[in-house]
């Protein structure tokens, strides 16, 4: 399997850790030139130097997901120094609440909604107008398996995430045939944004997953550099399901 992408050109966002960085350094490793995008620049130069040895086929630039003038100028950032947007990743994402739905206030709501939802719109745009309308290229969104499903707590962030699947069937059909866009849903892996889900629990959530553990970053990071390389080449508006098997559970019952 050739899962080369040496003289292609990535923009990662949420690139400074977690999935993000992942997802960049595996791009690297293909030979990709990769952008990572963050609101820290701190972050983003500590990502920099975990990633040392990649020299200048990495770079960064400072920006706010959730606005569209950021995204744009994202896309300006990188075209002025690689020349090219090939890849985008749409990784960037937050969580800042948890409860019930209808206990949810407007601020935090209309932030989640900015940076999980809209954030694919902006960026997506910016990189077709920038770039891919004339060169074609390729996407991946990072949903969540949340996206198919109820559960107590983390309701907005989900129905922000079955947007993102949605979005990304969307964009397959306006974009295709000159770019191609898929998605990844992962399940629950062990990242800053998730940590209070699983660090108090992980030994009991893993019992209940299929192969018995919880998902690293780079599950997710593989995932993502095949849906991007040449050997997906056939294969646009997908959202691709990792997690350990979580949801290919039995009904508990029958009929």
């Amino acid at each position: 399997m050739n899962l080369e992408l040496e003289g292609k050109t990535a923009i990662v966002t949420g690139g400074s850790r977690g999935i993000g960085l992942a997802i960049a350094a595996r791009l690297l490793e293909a030979g990709a030139q990769v952008m990572l995008s963050s609101r820290s620049d701190d972050n983003l130069a500590e990502a920099k130097m975990s990633l040392l040895f990649y020299g200048d086929l990495l770079d960064s630039h400072v920006a706010h997901v959730g606005r569209r003038a950021d995204a744009e100028g994202l896309v300006a950032a990188t075209l002025e120094r690689f020349g090219a947007v090939d890849i985008l990743v749409n990784n960037a994402g937050t969580n800042p609440y948890y409860g019930p739905l209808v206990d949810i206030d407007d601020v935090r709501m209309q932030k989640t909604f900015e940076i999980n939802q809209a954030s694919i719109v902006t960026h997506t745009r910016a990189a077709w107008n920038g770039w891919m309308k004339q060169h074609g290229g390729a996407i991946v969104n990072i949903a969540s398996i949340g996206g198919y499903g109820v559960e107590p707590g983390i309701g907005w962030y989900n129905v922000t995430k079955a947007a993102v699947i949605h979005l990304t069937k969307q964009f397959a059909y306006e974009l295709a045939p000159r770019v191609r866009v898929n998605g990844i849903a992962p399940g629950l892996v062990k990242t800053e944004l998730a940590r209070e889900l699983w660090e108090q629990h992980e030994e009991r959530i893993a019992a209940q997953i299929p192969l018995r553990r919880l998902g690293e970053p780079d599950d997710i990071a593989t995932a993502a550099l095949f849906l991007l390389s040449n050997e997906a080449s056939w294969l646009t508006g997908q959202t691709l399901i990792v997690d350990g098997g979580a949801t290919n559970q039995p009904s508990g019952g029958i009929g």
